[in-house]
């Protein structure tokens, strides 16, 4: 998950990771213009938060949490996994 310092869709992603028992690697873009760069090439997108479960793009905070009510965002965790 891309992100940065000052970003409330970020911690609310991290929460809603955390309450949800998951792990994630966080790249904090704000520190690194390159992690930026690399972020934007492969989301098309300059907001944070960007999520990605392994290769598939999930989106933002509220791309996430729409794939979640729809039940397809922990399946799609758990089918990265295996």
């Amino acid at each position: 998950m891309y992100t940065s310092a000052i970003c409330g869709f970020c911690v609310a992603a991290k929460t809603f990771l955390k309450s949800q028992g998951l792990d994630w690697r966080e790249v904090r873009v704000d520190l690194d213009p390159a992690e930026r760069e690399h972020m934007v090439a492969r989301a098309r997108r300059t907001s944070v938060p960007q999520i990605f479960v392994g290769q598939t793009h999930v989106g933002g905070y509220d791309d996430m949490m729409a794939l979640h009510r729809q039940g397809g965002f922990l399946p799609l965790v758990q089918g990265a996994a295996s």
